[in-house]
């Protein structure tokens, strides 16, 4: 039943990637050849973003099959943080490419400015590349709608350990912007007769971009050096070890993520000392079972029996130790 229901998570993630390759692709091409007949310089920003997006969902396509590796001698606990890899290159590519390519072009574009010989094919493509991308990030949102929980939408992307879902609705949100203000701005230059202002939006559009590439690059960064679990997940943990009989005291509890679906449990447990060693064996195996029953991203657990004296006894309320 948890591999049937991993399978179908898997299954969810990759449609929302391939749906949004397709969507970006093809969007990409029709604000190219629009770009082209009507001149519109926000127009080729918009075909650079929608193309540096399809470049963005291969990539972490390819991120996620590398990070579903097993583990071997060479990791021993997978390639789960291989995915949290290419989400920070994705969010490099989006800063360098996305935003650096449109604030030139529209930086150029100011300094040499061509008048939009015709809007209205730039009109049409901006209207079917909203309707797409309103369809991806429509996808996006529904998927990812399901880690919010109660949680606010700031804090559900923060806590996120899964950056596919967070980076398309990411990107579809900067996109559906971006096409406001690429409509804003071939409008604007084709109604006050200016073609800097077209060039104007090139450079807003790369403004969104950067923000969006500097937010991405820090939760990944997040990602990469470890965060641990949900604290809601971490109380849990507690409890099992609390409400024993057979320990004193809890020294400490570490969590971290080692992949989007993979957390491993670090604990030191002050043991009653008149346990003996086989029954501490069988104490340990009790609470690793009971400890994995809480949730089927919990991989490896390891227990280590310790005097509380002895130990050094962490207080930290929210960071996955305590």
């Amino acid at each position: 039943m948890m591999a049937k229901t991993s399978l179908i998570a898997k299954i969810r993630k990759d449609i929302v990637l391939y749906g949004a390759l397709a969507a970006n692709i093809g969007i990409a091409i029709a604000k190219f050849v629009a770009a082209g007949i009507s001149g519109s310089s926000s127009m080729a920003t918009e075909g650079v973003h929608s193309l540096v997006d399809s470049g963005n969902q291969i990539l972490l396509l390819y991120g996620q099959k590398r990070a579903a590796r097993p583990p071997d001698k060479f990791h021993p606990f997978g390639y789960g943080r291989e995915l949290y890899f290419w989400a920070f290159v994705v969010a490099i590519l989006i800063f360098a490419v996305g935003a650096g390519v449109s604030i030139y072009e529209g930086i150029i574009h100011i300094w040499n400015p061509h008048p939009i010989e015709d809007p209205r094919l730039s009109y049409i493509v901006l209207g079917l590349a909203f309707l797409l991308e309103g369809a991806s990030w429509t996808i996006a949102v529904r998927e990812f709608r399901g880690s919010v929980g109660d949680k606010g939408w700031w804090q559900a992307i923060h806590r996120s350990k899964d950056p596919p879902g967070f980076i398309v609705l990411f990107e579809d949100s900067a996109a559906l912007a971006g096409l406001v203000i690429a409509a804003v701005g071939v409008w604007a230059s084709v109604y006050f007769q200016d073609p800097r202002i077209d060039g104007a939006a090139s450079i807003v559009i790369g403004l969104v971009l950067a923000a969006v590439a500097v937010l991405l690059a820090r939760e990944a960064k997040g990602l990469i050096i470890g965060e641990a679990a949900d604290p809601n997940l971490i109380a849990q943990l507690r409890a099992v070890l609390d409400g024993h009989p057979q320990i004193e005291a809890v020294n400490h509890l570490r969590t971290v993520h080692t992949g989007p679906e993979s957390v491993f449990v670090a604990v030191s447990a002050d043991f009653v000392d008149t346990i003996p060693m086989g029954e501490a064996e069988s104490l340990i195996e009790e609470l690793e079972v009971a400890m994995k029953a809480l949730s089927p991203t919990i991989s490896s657990i390891y227990i280590r029996p310790e005097k509380k004296e002895n130990a050094f006894v962490e207080h930290v309320s929210s960071t996955g130790a305590a």
